[in-house]
């Protein structure tokens, strides 16, 4: 998709020593794969493994992964690029970029308090993961089983109906509808069985109320505890930032690729996993003509891919000039896409076994939010040979998947304060204790008997129609204000070569309409928000909207605070817009040989326009 341009402009040699950092000031990766394998952590989340399998399994499997590759060639991809090459170029975090073009310096505010948002609630999920990885250390997983007082409280059941489970469940279904069924504690002969694995997670773990109300009151110790450690573990990670966190992934980015290779083999051995399969691989055609397989196909991408959360900008901001922003853009988001489609295997081939053992069709074993990582997986985990070995392999892997895209979160709001107020550099351990206790503060409220709530609120509010409108806004600053050419030899100073008519395309018309599409669709069907059969109250609902008004509030703000600095300086409301969108000094290499050579493009680009007016447009021909 890049070439060689014919008309190349003179490029300055490398005066840059191979190893050792070119900002000293900032520093650099310390090689080249701790980027890759940071970008590769961040991307690849709890997202892949929870998220993706079930919008799949809600869409119908198959129906739905053909939106999601192409929403990721028409939406994911060149936004992932976009904001890498951009990053790299600029060298500074996702707020100090934007001396590119002042007048969008919100939008980096935004994408700030966007990860801030969703680093709160993102580490109690790593805080669960924790509390059941110290649980599995024991002879048997304390879900795999009814204890007594279960069965008579909360009607437990294995739900293993034996070899004809599909009969034997039809058989008790038509019993519980005409009362002929005998009530006992044989496991399987209730009319509502509930699982043990359902009930650790909502009665052991969570002891869950009867609402949102319930938040401020009856903190779960082991809770409180389990997200304190989540939060000191991230804070010793991020105490030398990018030089301690990109070493840390080389094992939290690479180990659950082997635990997910490791699950779909053994699942795939497993009875009923076949169904489970061919559930997720042969397409349903008739729901493709329906928007929701392509709504949530785009906002998975966004989720997973991690675009408009600053934390790409954050990351090719350490990477050297000269680093192939291109070929790590693209192996990494198509890597992102694999590890979703894999984990899918090995999640359908463990439903296709619970269907199998429980007699339930495929359509009810599944729950969506947390429920899939925190239920569907134990139980499933429960039922396979020696699963305590199982069980703590499953959340290592799942503790490695959170903190490494944790890492890079809380890395974009730190790298961002600091690159605005540069003084804080000097403190970087006690300004990173501060931002990490202050988050565990705030998180407090998802550690009491409805903190499930809280965490669903931030979750579904934090990175939803903010995510897209920043997204939205900063194509139309780039490819638009900045201009795609200016942006094309910016690239080009790097790579040496420019973005083809592909990326120019996406960025110009496709994706932006694409965004609005599914923006559009989301509002149109908005209704408030649940958890399973819990309908929030208004006054919750106005806290979510509040929260996505905290992020895009910033960028008008920020627009009219430039626009006036500019019209005091300039005395004249024209001049001042111009000002706003022009970029300052600071915008560009970090070194001076590469604001030279910059500076040669740029002049070899105007005098080629001025002898050749089509050269505007012919320079972007390969």
């Amino acid at each position: 998709m890049f070439g060689k341009n014919k008309k190349g402009s003179m490029v300055i040699a490398n005066k840059v020593a191979c190893e050792g950092d070119e900002n000293d000031k900032r520093g650099n990766w310390s090689g080249r794969f701790d980027f890759i394998l940071s970008s590769v952590g961040y991307a690849v989340g709890l997202g892949n493994i929870w998220r993706f399998p079930f919008k799949a399994y809600e869409n119908g499997g198959a129906s739905f992964l053909i939106p999601y590759v192409i929403m990721l060639i028409f939406a994911g991809l060149p936004l992932f690029f976009l904001e890498m090459a951009f990053g790299q170029y600029g060298s500074l975090g996702p707020i100090s970029v934007w001396a590119a073009m002042p007048l969008f310096k919100g939008l980096g505010y935004a994408m700030v308090i966007i990860s801030a948002l969703v680093c709160i609630y993102y580490n109690m999920i790593i805080a669960y993961g924790f509390y059941y990885l110290f649980a599995s250390f024991r002879s048997d997983v304390p879900w795999s089983e009814c204890k007594d007082e279960w069965i008579t409280k909360y009607n437990c059941s294995l739900r293993d109906l034996g070899e004809n489970a599909t009969i034997r469940r039809e058989e008790i279904r038509a019993q519980c509808d005409n009362g002929t069924l005998p009530i006992g504690s044989n496991y399987g002969l209730m009319c509502n069985p509930v699982s043990p694995a359902q009930i650790y997670w909502e009665r052991e773990v969570l002891d869950i109320s009867g609402g949102i109300d319930d938040a401020t009151s009856e903190f779960k110790w082991y809770l409180v505890l389990c997200l304190l450690l989540s939060w000191i573990v991230v804070f010793l990670c991020l105490i030398k930032g990018i030089k301690s966190s990109g070493k840390v992934v080389y094992f939290t980015a690479v180990f659950p690729y082997i635990v997910i290779i490791i699950l779909l083999i053994r699942g795939s051995l497993l009875d009923g996993a076949k169904d489970g399969i061919e559930y997720y691989v042969i397409p349903k055609w008739e729901n493709l003509k329906d928007s929701k397989p392509w709504h949530d196909a785009a906002t998975q991408i966004f989720y997973s891919l991690g675009v408009a959360f600053g934390g790409l900008e954050t990351m090719a901001s350490y990477n050297k000039f000269k680093n192939n922003v291109y070929r790590d853009a693209i192996f990494v988001a198509i890597l992102n896409c694999f590890t979703s489609i894999l984990a899918g295997f090995a999640v359908f081939a463990l439903i296709g076994h619970m269907s199998h053992r429980s007699g339930l069709p495929i359509e009810d074993v599944v729950d969506g939010g947390p429920g899939l990582v925190f239920i569907v997986y134990p139980e499933g985990i429960a039922m396979m040979p020696v699963s305590t070995f199982w069980s703590i392999l499953f959340f290592i892997m799942l503790l490695t998947l959170g903190l490494d895209s944790q890492f890079t979160m809380m890395e974009t709001v730190i790298t961002a304060i600091s690159d605005e107020f540069k003084t804080l550099r000097k403190y970087k351990i006690i300004f990173t204790a501060f931002i990490c206790s202050l988050f565990f503060l705030i998180g407090l409220p998802q550690c009491s008997r409805g903190g499930i709530y809280v965490m669903q609120l931030f979750d579904n509010y934090s990175a939803s129609y903010a995510l897209m409108i920043v997204s939205l806004l900063e194509l139309i600053a780039i490819a638009w204000i900045y201009d795609f050419r200016r942006f094309s030899r910016d690239i080009k100073c790097m790579l040496g070569f420019k973005p083809d008519y592909y990326w120019l395309a996406m960025w110009i018309f496709c994706t932006p309409a694409l965004i609005l599409f599914i923006l559009g669709f989301s509002i149109r069907n908005y209704q408030k928000f649940k958890y399973g059969g819990y309908v929030y109250p208004d006054w919750a609902n106005g806290l979510g909207w509040l929260m996505v008004a905290a992020a895009l509030f910033v960028i008008p703000l920020l627009a009219l605070i430039e626009l006036f600095k500019a019209y005091k300086s300039s005395g004249s409301f024209q001049k001042a817009i111009t000002i706003a969108v022009s970029s300052t000094s600071e915008w560009g290499p970090y070194r001076d040989e590469y604001r030279e050579e910059r500076e040669l493009v740029e002049r070899d680009y105007k005098e080629s326009c001025s002898t050749n007016p089509a050269f505007k447009f012919e320079d972007q021909k390969i």
